[in-house]
């Protein structure tokens, strides 16, 4: 049986989740998938919980290897994905059992090289849904994506991920893409814009079938561990795809690498002005401290501050003009006013 979808699944001590992801994953309409899980050196149950999958279908692979990071894992799989498109699934997660039939029919219809759709997730017992404001269900050529597609991962994050699209396995395999490794954060977004600048069609639908599950302890929220604004530094910093040199002027470039960085202070202060017991209050009012007052921001700041200004509603607009101030004060009690409102 030909396999029309490879999904590659890095695993990490995900066993109190594991099994509604296989679930999830064993039940899609479009049986020709295989799925390769990579164990990422778990030391809960999760491998065995896949080896008793792994007997009950035999469409499952697992490799295990020592603990080696998420874009080794992905590599890894990548290397043995058999698929005509390549799928990702994050072990905590579960997807619509559609999903990868709607996908993957939408691919064949104008040959894309990449479906994008919708996800789902809950944070902190709220569920949102993320959609992007491009054409719906039609065919989008390689000009839109260089002029729009492209520039959209300089300004935003919420695109980074690879786990609500399909990517076609031949551009993969014939350009010998990879996830860039040794890298804490951030790893999916440089791997989209590389896919991105050499493709030539795509779709975005309009479809929710992936749900995210934001777990304590997970890559997004391990505030004692990650760095998460030093890796936002990093990506403010980092030299881009030679694409970009095309499209767009040097200042435009990065007034959109501002905004992202900006946008990226204020989900961080919100975060390290959630209570926890990782890190004491004084130990929080520190980072943003930090974060507030170091040169990159400062300037990023002076080239955004005006266009972020008059898109964003009152609350995003307070949070702005408390960073321009320096006021962490203010940012704590704006901050805490809007979790105890939203409860």
């Amino acid at each position: 049986m030909s396999k029309k979808v490879s999904v590659i699944i890095p695993v990490y001590n995900a066993e109190k989740y594991i099994a509604q992801c296989i679930e999830s994953l064993l039940n899609q309409t479009l049986k020709e998938c295989e799925f390769i899980f990579i164990n990422d050196g778990s030391k809960d149950d999760s491998r065995k919980i896949i080896d008793y999958y792994q007997k009950v279908d035999n469409r499952i692979m697992l490799i295990n290897q020592e603990n080696q990071g998420v874009s080794i894992a992905r590599n890894k799989g990548l290397r043995v994905a058999k698929g005509e498109y390549i799928g990702f699934v994050d072990a905590d997660d579960t997807i619509e059992k559609n999903m990868y039939k709607i996908l993957y029919t939408s691919a064949k219809q104008c040959d894309c090289d990449i479906i994008l759709s919708n996800f789902e997730s809950e944070i902190e017992g709220h569920k949102a849904i993320t959609r992007y404001p491009f054409p719906i269900g039609v065919t989008l050529v390689k000009e839109y994506i260089k002029q729009d597609i492209l520039p959209y991962f300089l300004k935003e994050d919420n695109l980074n991920t690879v786990c609500n699209k399909i990517y076609k396995n031949k551009i993969i395999i014939e350009n010998n893409l990879t996830f860039p490794e040794k890298v804490p954060l951030g790893e999916d977004g440089l791997f989209n814009m590389s896919f991105f600048s050499l493709a030539d069609k795509m779709k975005y639908l309009d479809y929710t079938g992936y749900f995210y599950r934001e777990v304590k302890g997970s890559a997004t929220r391990n505030i004692a561990e990650k760095d998460y604004f030093n890796r936002a530094l990093e990506v403010y910093n980092m030299k881009l795809p030679e694409i970009y040199k095309e499209l767009l002027m040097i200042e435009e470039i990065h007034k959109l690498r501002s905004i992202k960085l900006i946008k990226n202070v204020m989900s961080y202060i919100y975060i390290y002005f959630t209570h926890s017991k990782e890190l004491s209050l004084r130990q929080r009012f520190k980072y943003i401290d930090k974060m507030i007052i170091d040169k990159d921001v400062r300037k990023a700041l002076l080239v955004s501050y005006n266009e972020m200004y008059s898109t964003f509603g009152r609350y995003e607009k307070a949070i702005l003009e408390l960073i321009k101030r320096r006021s962490i004060i203010g940012l704590y009690f704006i901050t805490t006013y809007s979790r105890l409102r939203n409860k």
